[in-house]
């Protein structure tokens, strides 16, 4: 089912991303990528506690294309002919604000989590 919207998506309207696709959005913000360089990008970053499984990635590759956060460029190795299977992403305009709009929300939950004793960087003061 594909959603139709009546308003244009912006970084307002847009709620957060899923970790999936935050996952995605954080490889793409490097750069350019290919769907395999993205599940080794996360696999890398989560020390392999979180593996993106094709369907997975495809999938949420298709919705934050949709929502006009990533497009497919073209992309063409002519001495490589099995990169002419590749299919390579970046993030658009509207991605890049919709990144930096999660990031900044993921700084004040870090920083709540930190407040309350949470994170490796601060101690509970009830364990002192």
């Amino acid at each position: 089912m594909t959603t139709t919207y009546t308003t244009a998506v912006t970084a307002d309207n847009l709620g957060p991303l899923t970790p999936a696709a935050l996952q995605v959005v954080l490889a793409l913000a490097g750069g350019k990528a290919h769907g395999y360089g993205i599940m080794g990008f996360v696999s890398e970053l989560t020390d392999g506690a979180v593996q993106l499984g094709p369907g997975t990635l495809y999938r949420t590759l298709a919705r934050l294309a949709t929502d006009g956060l990533v497009e497919e460029i073209p992309e063409r190795h002519e001495d490589a002919p099995h990169d002419s299977r590749r299919r390579y992403y970046q993030l658009t305009e509207l991605g890049w604000r919709v990144a930096a709009k999660e990031a900044e929300l993921l700084e004040r939950l870090v920083e709540a989590a930190a407040n309350a004793g949470l994170t490796s960087r601060s101690k509970r003061a009830d364990t002192a």
